[in-house]
């Protein structure tokens, strides 16, 4: 059912936790699921430094939250706002149907925390597609 890239990232979740003086946070969540996701960044001239993740959720969950923090660090805010759930789906080796909000759920959480960047330094925030 799951890819072994799911399984690994789901087992071995990378960039787990939180970070105490975050430059932007997002969080995110599935009210038909459950599913809860905090995105942490930490930016330095415009580029992720750092990402953690917080997910309560099914495997799924967590294993996008893992490849989606893995796929914008050390990007630009930018190239990070332009990772689509997609990028995740793929990199994880597919999702099946019915776990692809999960994908999305990543991509908005990263979405938010970069906007609340850009509001915390008086920018205006981007806008969704």
């Amino acid at each position: 059912m799951y890819s072994e890239k799911v399984m690994d990232h789901f087992m071995n979740p990378r960039n787990q936790g939180e970070i105490p003086d975050a430059d932007g946070i997002g969080e995110v969540g599935n009210p038909s699921c459950g599913d809860i996701m905090r995105i942490f960044i930490k930016v330095s001239n415009d580029v992720i430094t750092d990402v953690k993740f917080q997910t309560f959720g099914c495997g799924a969950a967590i294993a996008s939250s893992s490849m989606a923090t893995e796929l914008i660090r050390g990007k630009t805010l930018k190239e990070a706002w332009d990772m689509s759930n997609k990028a995740v789906v793929e990199a994880l080796e597919g999702l099946p149907p019915a776990k692809v909000h999960c994908s999305v759920l990543a991509e908005d959480g990263i979405h938010k925390a970069i906007n609340d960047y850009r509001i915390k330094n008086g920018l205006e925030p981007w806008e969704e597609k």
